[in-house]
C-alpha cells in the first residue's frame, strides 16, 4: 500500500513538473497590435496597424491579417460573336476572405512545407486550393480565375504578401519582432484576425493571434444605418443635403459676381 501511494504522488509531481515545462516552452510566442480598435468617422482615410511580439529565438515567423471566410463574386468577361467585350456570366468564390495579408521573415517556401500551408491557408497558392469556384471547367481555368481574383484583390489594397519586412533583434535569447502595416480605407468595418505562426525546421511550433475591430463611428455610423434600415428616410435627408449644398455653391458664386 505505501509502495502504491508513493507510486501515486510520483506519478502527480511528474504530470505538475511536466505542464510547467510545457507551458513554459509554448508560452515565448506572444503578439499585440497597437490599434485593436479603427474607427471610421466622417473624414476616415485608412489607417495603420502594428504588430509586434516575442517568439524563440532561432525560429521563423509568419503574420498573417484575414477576415472571416465568405462568398464572393466577379463578372466575367468574354468577347460576344468575336468583336465585343462584355459580362457573359457571373464567378462565385467560396471560402475566401475580403481581406488577405501575409508576411514573413522569409520566403515562405524556403521556411514551411506545403502540408502546414494547406492546414492554415497560408500563402496564395494554399489559398487557391481552399477556394472553391464555380463555374470552372477544370484546375486550370480555376487557377487562371483565381490569379485575377487575387490581381483584383491587391489592385484594391485588400490583399498583399511579403517577406523580409518583419523587423527583428535578439535580446538575451528572445526574438523581438515588429512590422507597421497600411490598413486599407477599403477594409470594410467587421472583425479581422490576427495570427503569427512561429517556425522550426519547415514545422509551425506555435501561434498565437489578436483581433482588430473596424467600426463606423458618430455620423457615418448613423447614415449607414438609415440606409439600410430606413431607406426612405436615407432618401430625404440626402436630396435636402443635396439641396442646401447647391444652395451654399450659389450663394458663393453670387457673392463673388458669378464665374468668370
Amino acid at each position: 500500500m505505501k509502495k502504491f501511494k508513493f507510486l501515486i504522488l510520483l506519478s502527480f509531481g511528474f504530470l505538475i513538473l511536466n505542464f510547467a515545462f510545457s507551458d513554459e516552452a509554448f508560452a515565448m510566442l506572444t503578439v499585440k497590435e497597437n490599434h485593436e480598435n479603427i474607427k471610421i468617422d466622417f473624414f476616415y482615410h485608412g489607417s495603420t496597424v502594428s504588430v509586434s511580439g516575442e517568439a524563440d529565438s532561432g525560429t521563423d515567423l509568419i503574420i498573417k491579417i484575414t477576415s472571416p471566410e465568405g462568398h464572393q463574386s466577379l463578372r466575367k468577361k468574354g468577347k460576344v460573336a468575336g468583336l465585343l467585350w462584355m459580362n457573359v456570366g457571373e464567378l462565385k468564390f467560396e471560402h475566401t476572405p475580403n481581406l488577405y495579408f501575409l508576411h514573413s521573415t522569409r520566403n515562405i517556401d524556403e521556411i514551411l512545407i506545403e502540408k502546414e500551408m494547406d492546414k492554415y491557408v497560408i500563402g496564395y497558392s494554399a489559398l487557391r486550393r481552399h477556394t472553391e469556384i464555380n463555374p470552372v471547367a477544370n484546375e486550370n481555368e480555376k487557377t487562371e480565375w483565381f490569379n485575377e481574383f487575387v490581381k483584383f484583390k491587391e489592385s484594391s489594397r485588400l490583399y498583399s504578401t511579403s517577406y523580409g519586412k518583419i523587423s527583428t533583434t535578439v535580446e538575451n535569447g528572445t526574438l523581438h519582432y515588429y512590422i507597421n502595416l497600411n490598413w486599407p480605407y477599403q477594409a470594410p468595418p467587421g472583425d479581422y484576425k490576427v495570427t503569427v505562426y512561429e517556425i522550426e525546421d519547415k514545422k509551425i511550433i506555435e501561434i498565437a493571434e489578436a483581433k482588430v475591430l473596424v467600426e463606423q463611428v458618430s455620423i457615418v455610423k448613423i447614415l449607414s444605418y438609415m440606409s439600410k434600415n430606413k431607406g426612405a428616410l436615407y432618401g430625404v435627408i440626402s436630396i435636402v443635403i443635396a439641396l442646401a449644398a447647391g444652395f451654399g455653391v450659389g450663394m458663393i458664386f453670387r457673392k463673388s459676381g458669378g464665374a468668370h
